[in-house]
């Protein structure tokens, strides 16, 4: 039976019926098509690509044409799963207008199935406006990796009676403003299941946020493997592609220096008798 394309409904009713919702983080074409084929329900292209492909520190300098470039490049791959784009920083947090404009251009230039926002209670009339704009909205709690110099770094939110009961009204707000899911970033496991009983038809999709949650969201290079540099306690590694990249260009390196490659599998003929006209 052909796969069907993941839309809001399906989330929804994924939700509705207890199925557990799979979102997993994408940048390019390559791996767009790899966890789609897979069978994903959800990619985000997250605004972590200015960490996990760009290099910077933090996800602030990454910039609306940034979000357009990378969520075409996923586009192209044509997936079943429905594609969400992270609104980056200052794109909507100026004016209402700013974000309505910005998400609007995301949404036109991409293709995308939606986008997705950081913030509780504050944006919720953006988010509002959004959705009766026709544009579906992934918000996220917690953590928000925008908000890291705010925060002073990256740390589990929630710990407190006052913040733990101003995520759950977040949570109620975002969903009462149309948000169909929402992230939820380190937050203790015990607050994240109370969270998510919170929402009647808002998805709720942790990362370091126990298994309570409707889904589950990881970055592709994290959980894959791709580097050896530090890796958050709610990441587990399913493969090791740092290691196996590395041992095979190190193999091609010394296939080179060897000149053991190319081998005469992988050369281009020449019929002798051009070769005997040249001079």
């Amino acid at each position: 039976m052909e796969r069907k394309n993941v839309t809001v409904s399906t989330i929804s009713n994924m939700k509705a019926n207890g199925e557990s919702i799979v979102m997993i983080t994408a940048y390019d074409v390559a791996m767009a098509r790899n966890v789609d084929e897979a069978g994903v329900d959800m990619i985000l292209v997250g605004d972590s690509l200015g960490n996990v492909i760009m290099g910077y520190q933090s996800t602030l300098p990454v910039t609306v044409e940034d979000m357009i470039h990378h969520t075409q490049c996923v586009m192209r791959a044509n997936p079943k799963a429905m594609v969400i784009a992270d609104m980056p920083f200052m794109s909507y947090q100026a004016s209402i207008e700013d974000g309505i404009r910005n998400a609007g251009r995301i949404m036109k230039e991409t293709g995308c199935a939606g986008v997705k926002l950081e913030g509780g209670v504050s944006v919720a009339p953006l988010v509002k406006r959004l959705v009766e704009a026709g544009i579906p909205v992934v918000a996220h709690i917690g953590l928000t990796p925008q908000s890291v110099n705010a925060f002073g770094g990256f740390k589990v939110q929630g710990k407190t009676v006052e913040a733990a009961q101003q995520m759950i009204e977040d949570a109620k707000t975002l969903e009462e403003a149309g948000a169909f899911a929402c992230v939820l970033e380190c937050v203790p496991a015990a607050l994240a299941k109370k969270v998510t009983e919170n929402c009647k038809v808002m998805a709720t999709i942790g990362i370091g946020a126990g298994s309570d949650c409707d889904g589950q969201v990881l970055v592709c290079n994290d959980l894959l493997g791709v580097s050896n540099g530090f890796t958050p306690k709610f990441v587990k590694k399913y493969a090791n592609l740092h290691d196996i990249t590395v041992n095979a260009v190190k193999e091609y390196i010394n296939d080179c220096k060897g000149r053991t490659f190319p081998a005469a599998e992988h050369t281009f003929k020449l019929d002798d008798s051009v070769l005997e006209k040249l001079y």
